[in-house]
């Protein structure tokens, strides 16, 4: 077997999927069940999967690996479950002490559908993660262009640490109103904090706003600072158990962690929960690589797995950074690529609703449990994958390759008792009218995404993946009229894919809110402020690379800014064609913003007349590591391969039984047209080709997928 040097893991909600990268660029993929309570298990299981298909021997592949990157759930998983590290303490300006409690208006709805949105009664802030017993409030005050306003008063501060200590707390955060700017007080705090440790013997750790995150927002501020104690410090015990696990097993790999913005860090990274959501971040980044190789610059991503639908555009061959957004209705301010969910996966519980005889989908989801078909999983509510075991579109003897076998009996049984029998209807029947309604949800928020920025379907190509994307391509894609649509072959691996292609990077934010006025006299002094932020962030990105042993001369940096007409409330993100730069780059930084201003709003909106405000100096140090080959096959003739086709079997469509034909998915041939009615059966996944539909297999094992 040719030696494996990449391994890339996406750990989700239902599967672990593995993607290793061989030698010479070719890859292989394996899928497992996810292990909730120790990942490791199901991250050696995929492994061990992948290279087993390629009659390999999992430790003498594990001893030629380069690298090993992960992205997962694990720390959004403690989130949701509130089943994170408790006893922190905060440490905030007097007068801020109920900020958590009182959160902001958005954070009341986030998360909501539309219609919940719309009526104020539905609202409600979430639980705090910190009670208000343990936040203590300290006076002081900076200005907000970083002047001291009010001095830090010491002996609250001694009495604020001491209370806190006196109650137990393992890490105390410090975020003081306007520290982004000026951080003399939170560190004089940390330095108080110390002492009165010292004199009591007592050492716990203490989280600084202002070094971990120096930007504007004190709530968001307070809620990423909370986050890396309460879910991130927890789980970077598992992940350490991760590269243990594959140190046993031969790799000598280093193993890193896919961050929300794309690039990749250690588990010793201060800021883990830039790694907060990942999972799905993967998919963008692989697409990206995809489209630059198939020459498309504009690409919808659509991965759907099993426990929510996760949706990214690429635009100009550029994905959105979002610098503001909300989770488990926590406002966040850390970066993460733009991205939209929403709580439709095929692992999704369908629900009657008995009063108004509604059928209602998730929004939670039965995870790795599967649904009722999979009797181990102990689920009693019907989800999603049973509608498509009944329906015929998955089979039950061959999910995860045979490994699980479901129970398409079982399934019926639970649909018929549970929503059709109430709806005097047959369990065909419900489960064709649930996954149309599914599909119709995931069709609208496709439309939705794409026409709210100004765009149409017809500009950008769709790309689904994730275990149930090829099972509901064709219904995503009517109507739509897509450029093109495309299932990569290995599209139940595509987000560990995209965490293969991501680079070794780190990124630090820094508020700076500076006025360019109209007019270009304040140009020089911007330029200056920048320069200096840009200095501090290189030298701060180099020492995380040395950290993690790796050489700051092969960095390469790359400088942006975000910025905004003044009187905004959106900035966007521009990048610098300098990290020292002169007037002139100002004004090559102003003229990208104007033509990226007019892609994403209406041209009558820009008001140049106003000025701008530079709100962020952002840096990203890259580190450039080895990509997976995207195949280049010679074409075949467009008659299914012999040995491809396995069968055919009964699968119900649009009112009615029909016979489909069964292939094996890794028997067809670049240039093969499978035309449906069909099922093309891989051991992770399904693509099913309806009446009226075709796919056909390019050079790049894609399927083409259109209606004929």
């Amino acid at each position: 077997m040719t030696e494996a040097r990449v391994f890339a893991i996406d750990a989700g909600g239902t599967m672990t999927d593995a993607f290793v990268v061989l030698e010479d660029g070719r890859f292989a993929v394996g899928k497992a069940q996810t292990t909730p309570d120790d990942e490791s298990k199901g991250v050696l299981r995929s492994f061990e999967d992948a290279i087993t298909g390629l009659d390999g021997d999992a430790g003498a592949a594990a001893a030629g690996l380069a690298a090993t990157i992960y992205s997962g759930t694990l720390m959004l998983n403690r989130l949701l479950q509130r089943e994170g590290e408790g006893g922190i303490g905060v440490v905030t300006t007097a007068g801020f002490e109920d900020v958590l409690r009182f959160g902001r208006a958005f954070q009341s709805y986030a998360g909501y559908p539309y219609a919940e949105r719309l009526h104020a009664r539905s609202h409600g802030y979430p639980e705090p993660i910190v009670p208000r017993s343990l936040v203590r409030g300290v006076r002081e005050r900076i200005h907000l262009i970083g002047m001291e306003m009010i001095p830090l008063y010491e002996e609250e501060a001694r009495e604020a640490v001491g209370y806190l200590l006196d109650r137990g707390v393992r890490a105390i955060c410090i975020c003081f109103l306007y520290s982004y700017q000026n951080p003399s007080h939170e560190r004089r705090m940390a330095e108080i904090a110390r002492e009165v440790m010292s004199e009591r013997g007592v050492d716990i750790p203490l989280y600084l706003s202002s070094e971990q995150n120096p930007v504007r927002g004190e709530l968001p501020r307070l809620n990423s600072l909370i986050l890396e104690v309460y879910a991130a410090r927890p789980s970077r015990l598992q992940l350490v158990r991760m590269r243990e696990r594959l140190k046993e097993l031969g790799s000598p790999a280093p193993f890193r962690i896919l961050t929300s913005y794309g690039g990749t860090v250690s588990p010793e990274h201060e800021w883990l929960v830039s790694t907060l959501v990942s999972g799905p971040i993967g998919g963008i980044i692989g697409a990206n690589r995809l489209g630059d190789h198939l020459g498309m610059d504009n690409l919808v991503c659509a991965d759907i797995g099993g426990t929510s639908f996760d949706v990214g555009l690429i635009t100009e061959g550029h994905h959105a950074i979002r610098t503001e957004w909300a989770l488990a209705q926590f406002v966040l301010n850390t970066p993460m690529i733009a991205m939209d969910s929403i709580g439709a996966g095929t692992g999704t519980y369908v629900r009657l609703d008995p009063v108004i005889r509604r059928i209602n989908l998730g929004p939670d989801s039965a995870g790795h449990r599967v649904g009722v078909c999979y009797e181990a999983g102990g689920v009693d509510t019907p989800t999603v994958t049973d509608c498509h075991v009944v329906l015929g579109y998955v089979n039950p003897d061959y999910f995860l390759g045979g490994e699980i076998r479901l129970d398409a009996e079982r399934a019926r049984q639970a649909l018929k008792e549970k929503i059709a029998q109430p709806l005097g209807i047959e369990p065909e029947e419900v489960a064709w009218g649930i996954i149309q309604l599914l599909e119709t949800q995931m069709r609208d928020h496709l439309a939705a995404m794409i026409l709210g920025l100004g765009y149409s379907p017809e500009n950008y190509h769709l790309l689904t993946y994730g275990g149930g994307g090829p099972l509901h391509v064709a219904a995503l894609s009517h109507g739509l009229q897509f450029e093109s649509v495309l299932v990569p072959s290995w599209a139940a691996a595509f987000s560990a894919y995209g965490c293969a292609c991501a680079d070794c990077a780190y990124r630090y934010d820094r508020t700076v809110d500076k006025v360019l006025p109209p007019d270009g006299s304040g140009h020089q002094a911007v330029a200056g402020l920048l320069r200096s932020a840009w200095s501090e962030i290189r030298e701060r990105l180099a020492g995380e690379l040395r950290r993690d042993g790796l050489d700051p001369e092969r960095m390469v940096f790359r400088p942006y800014v975000r910025m905004q007409y003044r009187g905004m409330l959106d900035d966007l993100e521009i990048p610098s064609p300098s990290a020292e730069p002169s007037v002139e780059d100002l004004d090559a930084i102003i003229a990208e913003y104007e033509r990226l201003f007019e892609r994403i709003f209406a041209r009558a909106a820009k008001s140049p007349e106003a000025g701008y405000v530079v709100t962020k100096a952002i840096g990203v140090g890259i580190v450039p590591t080895e990509k997976p080959r995207i195949p280049e096959l010679p074409l075949q003739g467009q008659d299914p391969a012999k040995g491809s086709m396995k069968g055919r079997r009964q699968i119900f469509w649009d009112g009615s039984w029909t016979t489909a034909d069964l292939f094996e998915m890794d028997r067809l041939q670049s240039g093969n047209v499978v035309v449906g009615p069909a099922v093309v059966e891989a051991p992770a996944t399904t693509l099913l080709v309806p009446p009226g539909w075709r796919a056909a297999l390019d050079k790049n094992l894609i399927f083409r997928v259109e209606e004929v």
